[in-house]
């Protein structure tokens, strides 16, 4: 387990290293056993725990299963920092020695296998560290802590239901928000930028209604097949003919379900798609746009109704705050050095952590870690490989223990220090 060097000696870090064979065990322990979105429970249990150890003022439940820590330790900044929990309805296929075999009952009664192939287990495993070393030495800086571990953030439901159950009057304001995400990139490097850092997302069902009737006899039927394929190929338009290229959106449409035997026209189709923009302008375009063919291919096949367009999940463009991210990537590269703090373009990725900034009207700060072994990385990238790599949701993604453990601690403590002094001499 050795090191990463570091520029600066922060006092805080100075027993990091000794921590790293219990945080390993912990993210192990996480890792093989995962719980799907908004049923975290032995992760929050364990997280409540980690923070009661530390002296943290505790309150769980929020939101569901949502876990919250308060440490006060004088006059200064409050500084936020966030983690999510949940793991994804994957089997995992990385051969891990503790890679997991878990499985659960998902909302709709269905028996699914578990797995954290996005890398929760190592934002929980972080927080848990830096929590620990900040608490364990109160006597350098000077300030609040305030820290979150969420639940649902698969399901774009957690940082809103933390919200809804009080998060905002219950705890006191932070000054600033921080969090950071496992990602393929080199492992011990530092990812971020200004401005938009993760893209808003909108996944969205239609029903599109037909008329039934015998394969053999068309004409009797409204053929919602047919009409579903007009609109999956029409809906493929607004991204090429009504996004200027000098913006950005992605259309995909993942799923298309429609009748269950070969000589039989159905009633009705469902179409399932997702929506990526940068751009809040953008993104009402986009949406209006879809609403507007799925309805015009309805009408033009003569559906006997109106299509239904139903919400499944709705995320918030990730948008950090200008001056704060330029603070926090100079302190950084004061801790890592330059080489090892990269700038990055908008992840077309998603996340709800914008939420809690938002709401708070506080500046937040997202940023990237990278997990990827830096040998198979330079390798991948040498041959113009690097899209080959198992990424985040991927049932192989396993990022490599170290140093992957080690910098994501280190940021989140440096990151907080960045706002909370020294302690008086």
């Amino acid at each position: 387990m050795s090191a990463t060097p570091s520029l600066t000696a922060d006092p805080v870090l100075k027993d990091l290293d000794a921590m790293l064979a219990d945080l390993e065990a912990l993210y192990k322990d996480v890792h093989s056993h995962p719980e799907l979105s908004m049923q975290e429970k032995r992760t929050a249990a364990l997280a409540a725990g980690h923070l009661r150890r530390a002296g943290f003022d505790v309150s769980t439940g929020i939101g569901g299963t949502g876990v919250v820590g308060v440490l006060r330790n004088g006059a200064g900044p409050t500084v936020m920092l966030r983690a999510d929990m949940d793991a994804l309805p994957v089997e995992e296929a990385t051969g891990l020695p503790y890679a997991s075999k878990a499985t659960a009952t998902d909302r709709e009664g269905r028996v699914v296998p578990v797995s954290h192939m996005c890398g929760h287990d190592m934002h929980v495993t972080w927080l848990a560290g830096a929590s620990r070393l900040l608490a364990d030495a109160r006597s350098a800086w000077r300030g609040t802590l305030l820290v979150v571990f969420q639940p649902g953030e698969e399901t774009a439901e957690g940082a809103q239901a933390m919200i809804a159950d009080g998060l905002l009057s219950r705890f006191p304001k932070p000054d600033v928000v921080l969090g950071q995400h496992v990602m393929v990139g080199p492992a011990g490097t530092v990812a971020g930028r200004a401005g938009a850092i993760t893209s808003a997302a909108d996944s969205l069902q239609i029903r599109l209604f037909g008329r039934g009737a015998h394969g053999s006899m068309p004409q009797a039927s409204v053929d919602p097949v047919v009409m579903a394929a007009a609109t999956v190929m029409r809906l493929q338009g607004i991204v090429s003919r009504e996004v200027a290229a000098a913006e950005a959106a992605v259309v995909t449409v993942g799923a298309l379900q429609a009748g269950t035997k070969e000589n039989v026209i159905p009633d009705e189709a469902v179409i399932k798609l997702n929506v990526r923009t940068f751009d809040e302008g953008v993104r009402a375009r986009v949406l209006a746009a879809i609403e507007r063919i799925v309805n015009a291919e309805a009408q033009a096949s003569g559906a006997p109704r109106k299509p239904e367009i139903t919400v499944l999940d709705r995320y918030p463009l990730n948008v950090n705050d200008r001056d704060a991210s330029k603070r926090l990537a100079d302190a950084f590269r004061a801790h890592f050095g330059a080489e090892r703090v990269r700038e990055t373009g908008p992840a077309p990725a998603s996340e709800d952590f914008g939420s809690f900034g938002t709401d708070w009207r506080a500046p937040s700060v997202f940023w990237f870690v990278g997990g990827t072994d830096p040998q198979r990385y330079a390798e991948a990238k040498a041959a113009n490989r690097v899209n080959d790599l198992p990424v985040n949701h991927s049932p192989k993604f396993a990022p490599v223990l170290h140093p992957t453990l080690r910098t994501g601690v280190e940021t989140l403590v440096v990151a907080s220090r960045t706002w909370m002094p020294a302690a008086a001499a």
